[in-house]
């Protein structure tokens, strides 16, 4: 890993990363969306950490730019290393997102994880459609392989080689892979990838394998394996797609026997789902299982640190692949740090300077289908109080809302204006107030900028 001594470009990008969050909100005072006193990459490398988050390239700019490339010091591509996206067709190579990031990511004193050389899913369909002997699919592999982790060579500081090889139950995922090659195409992979770069750290990544059960246990016994043959490998990669309150307990000492294997232990892909709408006491929870996934890596010498699967609630996969989940990640729709950020900070053994005097208004999409949706404000208010509350945003791409509760609202072309019922006009210091809205939408349905007067 290259000096975690910050640069001045780095600490001018994460000063505007915590003036782009407060800018997402508008308060009766100064605002409580306050980032810690030093970015999260510094305080991780103190420890001997990373502090890494999986990014979107075409969103590399802008507030999601900023704290990207101010608050991490790892990358990992979301989608633009898998096979999918880099050979579409056969013979023809896409690298533009693959390299923007890279680029963004050297630019920003960054290393990235190269995510992902052998899966079973986002292939292209010329290669899962095809019909292919056993050598012929052998040679497409180390093909790919070769070529992706060539072209990277010296830049991508780790690889998750392979990508999900085992079933909940220990077997192994009967894939295009494994079906063509046997259990061999794990160590080949593994073997090719060595030979293109040397210098990369080379990783086994799965998910639902953070604590100690049958599908660990067999990614285990694969590694110990794979170490006694003199295969290349020096780390696993334990997703930790986790939901609410259900961080295994036995976490650390998970990590702590594959690092007695003599391999580095990553946390890759970190989010913490929870049911729909948020509330303070979910929040709360997560902020405890984000602290507790921190500590356990902390714990164990050979845990490289911790990767969060997007940042932003607006740039995570969990609301579209699990209905009525999400607010899975650190920082919220419109970027400002939620409790579980602050939980990553104390982990680190950062501190966060309050502020006074502050209320909020958080605006939030809860539910989505195909012609609309269900949206919500949050009041929140510490340190000053509210006798009345008007809040103002302005939609970007067409909305329209059809129906509100627990507010009056208007709108008038693409300006919404809401203001206070009879019955809860009032936010105490310490309290807050929650309306909702339900609204049309066509196309996209970016989350607009609140004020609140």
């Amino acid at each position: 890993m290259r000096s975690s001594a910050p640069s001045l470009r780095r600490r001018l990008a994460a000063l505007c990363a915590g003036a782009a969050a407060v800018g997402a909100l508008l308060t009766a005072g100064s605002t409580t969306a306050h980032a810690a006193d030093e970015p999260l990459r510094d305080l991780a490398a103190a420890q001997g950490k990373v502090m890494g988050t999986a990014v979107t390239g075409s969103k590399l700019t802008g507030t999601y730019g900023d704290i990207a490339g101010g608050e991490f010091n790892w990358l990992t591509p979301g989608n633009a290393m898998k096979w999918g996206s880099v050979e579409p067709t056969q013979g023809t190579f896409n690298w533009a997102e693959a390299d923007q990031i890279v680029d963004f990511a050297e630019a920003h004193d960054q290393e990235v994880r190269g995510h992902t050389l052998v899966w079973h899913s986002q292939n292209p369909s010329w290669l899962t459609n095809g019909s292919w002997t056993s050598a012929q699919l052998a040679t497409l592999l180390q093909d790919h392989i070769t070529t992706e982790v060539d072209r990277y060579e010296g830049r991508v500081a780790a690889w998750d080689v392979v990508n999900e090889p085992f079933n909940e139950d220990g077997t192994y995922r009967s894939t295009l892979w494994y079906q063509g090659l046997g259990a061999d195409y794990i160590a080949d992979a593994l073997t090719w990838a060595r030979a293109a770069d040397p210098a990369a750290k080379l990783y086994i990544n799965d998910y639902n394998v953070e604590g100690v059960n049958a599908k660990s246990t067999a990614l285990y016994d694969l590694v110990k394996s794979l170490k006694e043959q003199g295969v290349p490998i020096d780390g696993v990669g334990l997703q930790a797609h986790l939901i609410l309150g259900q961080v295994p307990s036995t976490l650390q000492q998970n990590i702590q026997r594959f690092a007695d294997l003599g391999v580095d232990v990553a946390i890759t892909e970190l989010d913490i789902r929870m049911t729909l709408p948020s509330d303070s006491a979910k929040l709360t929870q997560q902020a405890a299982d984000y602290k507790a996934v921190m500590n356990a890596c902390l714990a164990v010498t050979r845990c490289t640190g911790v990767t969060v699967w997007g940042f932003t609630d607006s740039d995570s996969w969990i609301p579209s692949t699990f209905p009525g989940q999400g607010a899975a990640t650190p920082y919220d729709e419109n970027f400002a740090p939620k409790p579980a950020y602050y939980a990553i900070v104390e982990a680190l053994g950062g501190t966060v300077t309050p502020p006074t005097g502050a209320c909020t208004a958080v605006y939030s999409v809860t539910s989505q289908w195909n012609t609309g949706f269900t949206g919500q404000v949050r009041i929140a208010c510490s340190g000053a109080a509210l006798s009345s509350w008007t809040v103002n945003w302005t939609y970007g791409a067409g909305q329209q809302i059809t129906q509100a509760w627990n507010a009056n609202c208007t709108q008038s072309g693409a300006a919404v204006t809401c203001s206070n019922a009879s019955y809860n006009a009032t936010v105490p210091d310490g309290g807050s107030v929650t309306f909702g809205f339900n609204a049309s939408w066509s196309g996209s349905n970016p989350v607009p900028t609140v004020t609140l007067g």
